[in-house]
């Protein structure tokens, strides 16, 4: 229970973070270091839990820094998803 407690506020950390900097108008490259952040959070908490996580991220089409950026951001909000629903079955 511990470390499901300690791996949630790792984790709300790290949407926290994600939340400041998706929400201001600065710099794309640190917004996207921001959530790559995130997603390496997320991917350690979830192994931690065991899960199985996929990382990858296909940049293929992605040319400017705001499709980076939307890439990075669906695969956090992927991961998202696996925390929620790994989470829930926890919980039951």
């Amino acid at each position: 229970m511990k470390m499901l407690t300690k791996a949630t506020l790792t984790l709300l950390t790290a949407t926290a973070m994600t939340s400041a900097f998706a929400a201001s108008d600065g710099n794309y490259s640190d917004r996207i270091q921001s959530t790559k952040a995130g997603i390496e959070a997320l991917s350690n908490t979830l192994e931690k839990m065991g899960a199985n996580v996929d990382v990858s991220v296909d940049l293929n089409g992605a040319y400017t820094p705001s499709q980076k950026e939307a890439v990075y951001s669906a695969k956090y909000a992927e991961l998202q998803d696996q925390f929620d629903a790994l989470h829930n079955q926890v919980a039951e």
